[in-house]
């Protein structure tokens, strides 16, 4: 085999692990819960949502911890978009390491993050912790509230798919030993 032909071999197979680990990512809801409710397979599923965001939308019963992937700055104010400047966790992935060892559980145990929509801290939390070296890390696609409609009356509400829409179980109660908290 060639040069060229040993490297273009080593091109495809990094490719294909990629679209394998791109697939393997991805968790959905109804997965996700399933995979909490059997015990064979230990899971950590963590709701990286800021806490505040819980509060008003809703929180899964089945979640294990919250510990947010990005948190909202309340001593900015962005006055371009209105809003306070979201800001990653600095301590995101030594946290996650932490709970797993708190639970005896080691960095190849399947964590799963929880977010809104999938997208925003869903999947790049799932990304961070994989470059951590948490190779099992996945992130449940649409996330808690799922995607907003695009027609009709209900246009832009979050009523399809994700956590929320799936018939799995929520509530809008917090559960304060599982709730990121900074008085303890």
């Amino acid at each position: 085999m060639t040069r060229i032909q040993s490297l273009f071999s080593a091109v495809l197979l990094s490719l294909a692990v990629f679209s394998v680990q791109a697939v393997e990512l991805a968790i959905s809801a109804e997965e996700a819960y399933a995979k909490t409710q059997q015990t064979e397979q230990p899971v950590l599923l963590v709701d990286v949502r800021d806490p505040v965001e819980i509060m008003f939308i809703g929180f899964a019963d089945a979640v294990d911890i919250n510990i947010p992937f990005l948190l909202a700055d309340r001593t900015q104010w962005n006055a371009e978009r209105n809003i306070f400047p979201m800001n990653r966790n600095p301590e995101f992935v030594e946290q996650i390491k932490a709970e797993l060892a708190k639970r005896g559980l080691d960095e190849n145990t399947e964590v799963i993050t929880m977010c809104r929509s999938g997208s925003e801290r869903g999947e790049p939390s799932a990304k961070v912790l994989r470059e951590a070296g948490l190779v099992n890390a996945r992130f449940v696609v649409h996330g808690f509230q799922g995607d907003a409609l695009s027609e009709g009356p209900q246009a832009g509400m979050r009523l399809q798919n994700g956590w929320q829409n799936s018939g799995l179980p929520w509530g809008r109660s917090l559960d304060a030993d599982k709730i990121y908290r900074l008085d303890r």
